[in-house]
């Protein structure tokens, strides 16, 4: 018995062992990467927030007010679901709020834009709401918006 008889490949022709590809070590060394599981901070908030938009739904009495917080700034909208249209919206870069503070992605542009939806929800006669703070935590400037908006006359 000789090695090619013991081979996998012994009843195979030739030409079939020549087409397989040919195993290599290479001699130098391939980078090692390592790649992360953890998610994003924002893909976290976004898988957050598709949570909770499963229980929180606007309707044409009592819409939804959404909250989409940046670094530089936050914006907010009062959202008829049912209907699919947004029925007041407000943010950092309107110039009511503009006027009043100098940065926008602190909790002082936060309560300027909660202050300025509860003030546009007043003129289209929109007094509850359901509050979807859109994945992020309830803390510093999502709650400083929610404040605000309470303290201007909407319910939730």
């Amino acid at each position: 018995m000789n090695w090619a008889s013991t081979t996998p490949f012994a009843t195979c022709p030739l030409w079939i062992m020549w087409t397989l590809p040919v195993l290599r070590t290479s001699l130098t060394a391939l980078p090692l990467v390592v790649e992360s599981k953890e998610k994003s901070s924002r893909e976290r908030c976004r898988k957050r927030h598709l949570r909770i938009r499963n229980r929180v739904q606007g309707t044409a009495e009592r819409p939804r007010l959404a909250v989409f917080r940046s670094n530089n700034h936050i914006y907010c909208q009062v959202i008829d679901d049912v209907a699919q249209r947004t029925l007041v919206a407000a943010n950092t870069m309107q110039t009511q709020v503009k006027e009043k503070v100098s940065f926008g992605g602190n909790v002082e542009a936060a309560m300027a834009v909660g202050a300025a939806v509860a003030e546009a929800c007043k003129k289209v006669d929109v007094k509850k709401v359901v509050f979807d703070r859109g994945g992020n935590l309830y803390h510093g400037r999502v709650k400083a918006l929610a404040d605000a908006a309470r303290e201007g006359g909407l319910e939730f």
